[in-house]
């Protein structure tokens, strides 16, 4: 194992369930972070994700969560509170439940010393295509400052870039990065109260 994993998961094509995806394309697009601490997006994922999982010694979560609370409302869990298994109802929105990818990587011996999912109750679920709701969206700065605790208390170097990364420099291509793919006029074609 070597160092720490900043994850977003999530699919930006379906409205809030991208929340993760966005927030830690933001976090990365304002902050700086040693050689050993590993920004990525995984999506969709899924089990593919193990590999990575397993080569953290940390690893820190941004997710869209169904906890119930009202939407918008982040909330941390950590450590041995991330379950494992939920039963039939899964805390992830994916087919494939981040659940599973921390249950392999345990069942395969290599699971992370410490571990922080930052979840986001969604709102929206069912915009095929749609933007993050605007309730979503402003919990993403929020869920930075939170993450920037964490690592900070793990004792990782967070730093403020100079000057934000621009969408092509950014962990998505251009054409599906927030600032394009949630332009104004894109957004406002998929909300219905436009």
């Amino acid at each position: 194992m070597a160092g720490v994993l900043v994850l977003g998961i999530g699919n930006i094509l379906w409205a809030d369930e991208g929340f993760g995806v966005r927030a830690v394309e933001e976090f990365h697009r304002r902050y700086e972070l040693p050689q050993d601490v590993t920004v990525l997006d995984g999506g969709t994922q899924g089990l593919y994700l193990v590999n990575y999982v397993q080569e953290a010694d940390d690893l820190l979560v941004f997710d869209a969560v169904d906890y119930g609370l009202p939407p918008g409302t982040l909330k941390r869990v950590d450590d041995a509170e991330v379950p494992k298994f939920t039963g039939n109802k899964k805390m992830s929105l994916h087919q494939t439940g981040f659940q599973e990818v921390l249950s392999a990587a345990d069942l395969l011996g290599h699971y992370p010393n410490r571990l922080t999912l930052i979840g986001c109750q969604p709102l929206d679920l069912d915009n095929w295509g749609g933007p993050l709701t605007p309730t979503v969206r402003a919990a993403i700065d929020p869920a930075i400052h939170a993450a920037i605790t964490v690592l900070r208390d793990w004792g990782v170097a967070v730093q403020r870039r100079a000057l934000p990364l621009s969408a092509a420099d950014g962990l998505l291509t251009a054409n599906i990065s927030h600032a394009a793919y949630e332009h104004p006029l894109i957004a406002r074609a998929h909300d219905p109260d436009q």
